[in-house]
């Protein structure tokens, strides 16, 4: 059967993403209101009988200076059968399309698993001195057909693309990140799962009387605050107060619970603070910030604690604490938010990462060469 892609609207792209619980909240038609420098469009497969769509996309574009030409970038995306033997029938109309948008480049993030690390694994890497790269530790669980996708992938012509920052042209999900699974199991089940450390700062922090609640719009700048003390304690590059009011208001006008903002109060102070993301059955802490003061009353694990027992209640089947360092060196600073993600009880995963596909060879080149000097 011959698939065709072509616009579809937002309440025909809503409806196939919600359908499918384990669609990314980048590829809800929404987040391209988050992204006012890309120019989004909502893209449908459709078959022979061109009636509902059988599959669909958030593509956002971003223009060149002076050219009207574009990157085109999926994220997490597209919701297509990543496993159909002739994937090629999927991918070849959707460049065929962006081509003919004016895109010079494609990028792509298929939401493909290909390795699991149990916590247990991944605590033993890390004691591990001759350990360094979490890719090169024996996997807990190996995804069958992954390999087959990239190997179709590249006789397509798509090249794996090199991780880099969301910054100006640049555009780059997490490959590596951590997910505790919550399908079947009891709330008490996810708490036992914790480690040892884990359960006693939850315990220390209900004790001390930290108090964590739900906030709203008026409450981002107080998540704010908090965020730009963590970026500078972190090394990284905080984005600005608007893009996450922005984030409010666009995600919530499309659902009231697709972002929900947590605050941890202790003694009439906020000392940590963290947004939530939810589509279907698929639950991310998307952002956190925390101050150093009083950490001693454990307001992170008290946020997360209370962060994982909502998605529990949500029916969640994962609850997604997002990117996680490749490196298992001591020297790496992402180190010790690796270990805190570890202490949940869940596992790290492996997704197939990022692919790039020239429509234009010397103008993708030339993104190329610039990105690596900036």
């Amino acid at each position: 059967m011959t698939l065709r892609v072509r616009p579809i609207s937002r309440e025909e792209h809503l409806a196939f993403v919600t359908a499918r619980p384990s669609a990314s909240h980048m590829q809800v038609p929404s987040w391209g209101d988050v992204k006012p420098d890309w120019r989004a469009e909502s893209l449908g497969w459709f078959g022979e009988d061109d009636g509902r769509p059988v599959g669909a996309a958030l593509v956002l574009l971003r223009p060149l200076p002076r050219l009207r030409r574009y990157l085109a970038y999926l994220p997490e995306g597209p919701v297509i059968d990543w496993h159909a033997p002739d994937l090629d029938r999927w991918l070849e109309p959707l460049l065929g399309y962006l081509k003919d948008r004016g895109a010079f480049s494609v990028k792509m993030g298929p939401p493909v698993v290909v390795r699991r690390w149990s916590a247990d694994a991944v605590k033993t890497a890390i004691a591990d001195p001759a350990a360094r790269r979490l890719r090169d530790v024996p996997a807990t669980e190996e995804e069958p057909g992954a390999a087959e996708v990239a190997e179709r992938l590249r006789r397509m012509g798509w090249r794996q693309a090199e991780p880099g920052a969301e910054d100006g042209f640049a555009a780059g999900q997490p490959r590596y990140v951590f997910q505790v699974p919550l399908a079947g199991r009891t709330l008490d089940d996810v708490r036992r799962g914790l480690n040892q450390q884990w359960r006693r700062n939850v315990k220390k922090a209900e004790k001390a009387g930290v108090k964590v609640v739900r906030g709203g719009y008026d409450d981002l700048p107080a998540f704010y605050a908090l965020y730009t003390e963590t970026a500078e304690r972190d090394r990284f590059l905080p984005r600005p107060l608007p893009y996450f009011q922005r984030m409010w208001t666009a995600l919530t006008a499309e659902h009231p619970d697709r972002m929900r903002l947590y605050l941890a109060h202790h003694d009439g102070e906020v000392l940590a603070a963290a947004t939530m993301l939810t589509v279907g059955t698929h639950v991310w802490y998307s952002y956190g910030a925390s101050t150093a003061r009083r950490r001693e009353v454990q307001p992170n694990n008290a946020i997360q604690w209370r962060m994982l027992s909502d998605a529990h209640a949500l029916g969640a089947a994962v609850y997604d604490l997002r990117g996680i360092t490749d490196t298992l060196e001591d020297t790496d600073h992402l180190l010790g938010l690796l270990r805190f993600k570890v202490g949940t009880g869940g596992q790290a995963v492996e997704y197939l990462g990022e692919w790039d596909f020239p429509l234009n060879r010397l103008l993708h080149k030339a993104l190329t060469l610039y990105m690596s000097h900036r």
